[in-house]
């Protein structure tokens, strides 16, 4: 099977969360507010995927001439960005994958132009190269640039100094750092330890089930998770939910908990979205200080489960 032609690459995932650390065997790069991404481009065309393999570059017309940039066919796994104010805003980039209407995307391609920024190379010149050691896929990475733009990048990284990177991530308030061990290899649709999160923030994947209009223009999401096939209410967030985002929403009739959650009574329940929600890490079971960060169109509902 050719992977290239097949179109079915299923991205490497992040297994744990973790404190910062130092280690000589792995490497460390910053974790840019995107959206996972694989593209797949030679020298005619580019194809955009994301993890539900959905392609996106309708969505993302300015990506569009990327394909010129590359020596040779290749499949990138990377990150799809919008940059604000020089830093990644997983806002617009959200904003930008709900919109159809290919005239307000053309509008909001000018306005804040989307970047693919790639770490991972798993093909190249015609041969998967998924077995062969990270640092090695790297060297494939630099080799598959013939040039580098705002649109189209390579992420850096350094060796050992992991404390190092993630103090100058919290200092500008980035979203973090990702640890590699330096000869992991890749292994698709799987979950590996030997890729790491250093994040300030944690966040985490939950069923928009309904929501609450608490008072003019203020609202709170009614979140939820399945456990062994059944819906359990997990709360709400308010913080960061606009009228824009409740626009979205498609009100359904009944509750889709076997209980009525107190407090719920005046609830406006929903067809169901997946949505991550950021928060302040704490050591009990619960959700400090949690904001709303954006809907997921890469996973569905059914996927979204407490172990």
């Amino acid at each position: 099977m050719d992977i290239f032609n097949d179109r079915s690459v299923e991205p490497m995932l992040i297994a744990e969360m973790r404190e910062p650390f130092n280690n000589p065997n792995w490497i460390y790069e910053l974790k840019l507010d995107g959206s996972r991404c694989i593209a797949y481009l030679d020298r005619q065309s580019v194809e955009l995927r994301n993890k539900r393999n959905l392609l996106l570059i309708q969505k993302f017309p300015e990506l569009k001439e990327i394909f010129r940039l590359v020596t040779d066919r290749c499949i990138l796994d990377g990150e799809l960005v919008v940059l604000k104010n020089g830093v990644p805003d997983f806002y617009e980039l959200q904003r930008r994958s709900l919109l159809s209407d290919p005239f307000k995307i053309e509008l909001a391609s000018k306005r804040y132009p989307a970047s693919f920024v790639a770490y991972d190379c798993l093909y190249y010149g015609g041969r998967q190269i998924t077995l062969e050691p990270l640092l090695e896929r790297k060297d494939f990475l630099k080799k598959s640039f013939g040039a580098e733009t705002a649109k189209f990048a390579i992420s850096r990284f350094i060796p050992e100094n992991g404390i190092g990177l993630y103090n100058i991530a919290d200092q500008k308030e980035l979203e973090g750092v990702v640890a590699k061990r330096s000869d992991s290899l890749y292994f698709m649709g799987k979950r590996t330890k030997d890729w790491i999160k250093f994040k300030r923030m944690a966040d985490e994947d939950y069923i928009v089930t309904g929501y609450i209009v608490k008072k003019e223009n203020t609202f709170s999401i009614i979140l939820g998770k399945y456990k062994n096939n059944r819906l359990l209410y997990k709360g709400h967030v308010t913080s960061g939910v606009t009228r824009e985002v409740i626009k979205t929403l498609s009100p359904v009739t009944g509750n889709p908990f076997s209980i009525l959650p107190k407090g719920n009574e005046d609830a406006i329940w929903v067809s169901f979205k997946v949505c991550t929600i950021e928060y302040m890490p704490n050591t009990r079971d619960t959700m400090r200080q949690p904001v709303w960060k954006g809907f997921r169109d890469d996973i569905f509902p059914e996927e979204v489960t407490e172990n």
